[in-house]
Formats: structure tokens, sequence, C-alpha cells
């Protein structure tokens, strides 16, 4: 695969600061991406990413800040991207909310959370980009989870949201094609939740995949690289890259 699969394009990526959408802007900027780099609060890292970026390619990746789930602020993220780097070619829903709702403590509050960052903006986001995406013929990208279809016990509005972006995923596909391609990720064991240290359930967890290990934030970013670059020919998918883990339930 060509090291610049992905000269003069521009991907905007959600949560793009830390974890997993970290390493997706690193991996589409090293395939020649100019990259708006979406964050909330972490401006530090956002910041420090970009300038990492640009120093190997100036004027390649800036950093952009807006809470997702004031939904009329998401038109100028699609804004500002255009405005710097003349073109939007690759939406990547990839910010997320993840927390336990079990059932009798589930608060309108969590819902509106969980939902609003998990399906909400990635559906609102998205409309606002479709004008920018058809003048390219562009891509989005959204990373769902494997539990969208296989219940995780206490997470039920978490589970219920990534659903609704599985679903999303498709009905777009069919609604925006054949100008634009939607396409998503469903991560399987690739990092654990910040404060996370139960130990035995990670090793539970690891077990249950047929690869008998964890992924990485690395084998999440290749896979948008593949769609981004590489399959220009599939739209309305949902690609589990979980070790086997969907499989061996």
């Amino acid at each position: 695969m060509s090291n610049q699969s992905l000269a003069g394009k521009t991907a905007l990526i959600t949560g793009g600061a830390r974890r997993v959408g970290a390493a997706i802007a690193r991996e589409l900027h090293a395939a020649g991406a100019n990259v708006a780099i979406h964050y909330r609060k972490s401006a530090n890292d956002a910041e420090s990413l970009a300038a990492e970026l640009n120093t190997s390619r100036p004027r390649s990746a800036l950093a952009v800040q807006a809470d997702l789930l004031d939904i009329a602020k998401l038109p100028g993220l699609v804004e500002f991207t255009v405005r710097n780097f003349g073109a939007l070619d690759v939406l990547v829903n990839n910010a997320s909310t993840f927390h336990a709702t079990p059932v009798g403590e589930i608060t309108p509050a969590a819902w509106d959370d969980l939902l609003g960052t998990n399906l909400r903006a990635p559906l609102f986001l998205a409309q606002a980009a479709v004008p920018a995406l058809r003048k390219s013929g562009g891509l989005i990208i959204n990373i769902v989870d494997i539990h969208a279809l296989r219940p995780l016990r206490n997470y039920t509005v978490y589970c219920t949201a990534k659903a609704g972006l599985h679903m999303l995923t498709r009905s777009l596909a069919k609604e925006l094609g054949p100008e634009i391609r939607v396409n998503g990720i469903a991560p399987g064991p690739v990092l654990w939740p910040e404060g996370e240290s139960d130990t035995s359930t990670r090793a539970k967890i690891i077990e249950r995949t047929i690869l008998k290990r964890m992924g990485t934030p690395a084998d999440i970013a290749r896979t948008a690289l593949f769609f981004a670059a590489h399959a220009p020919f599939i739209t309305g998918q949902i690609l589990a890259v979980d070790g086997g883990r969907s499989v061996a339930w």
C-alpha cells in the first residue's frame, strides 16, 4: 500500500486527540492526508498532536474544539475544515462516551450523554458534512462497537446507542450513495476504559477472543485507512476488528 495513498485528501476526526482517535489521525496523516483533529476538553493533547504532525509536513494538521452535544456547533467543524484545507474527503465519527448504566440507576442525563455522543452527534455531523463530501466523493467512517449487536451487562444505554450507530451507518450508506460511501468499524478489546483495573475481567475478555490477545489502536487505524484509501467498492458495511471475539461469543 502506498504511503501517500491519501495525498491531497482531508480528514476530520472527532475525538482525535487521544487513544484510538489519535491513532487514526496519525495513520491517515502518514498516508498523506491533512487532518482536522477535533477535541472537547483535551486541548493540550490535540495541540501537541497537531504540532507533531506539522513537524513532518507543515500546515497539514489543525486542532479544533467543539462540544458535540451542542448540535448547533457541528456545521462549524465542517466549515473550519473546508476553510483551512479546501475540502473534506473523510469524516471519522470516533468520539464516544462509555460508562455503566445499570437498570434502576439510569438517568435522563446519562441517556442524553451516551445517546448524544454515540448517535445524535454522528448523525448531525454527517448531515452537516454531506455537501462537502458530495463534492469530493468522500467517505464517512463510524466507530461502532461489537456490543452494538451483543449487549454488555450494565451498559444498556451505551449498547443501545451503538446499535443505533450500526443502523445509522447502513441507512446513510443507502441514502447517500453513490456519491458518498459510509462504513463502520466495530472494535473489540483494543483499549481498556480509563481507570479500569479489573485484571480478572480483562483476562476473561482476552480468553474469549479467538486470537487470545488484545488488539491495539493501530489495528483500528489501519482499518480506517483501508476504508479511506483502498476500498472504493465497499459501502454500508461494519467490519469487526476484534480478534474473533464476535465469532467466539
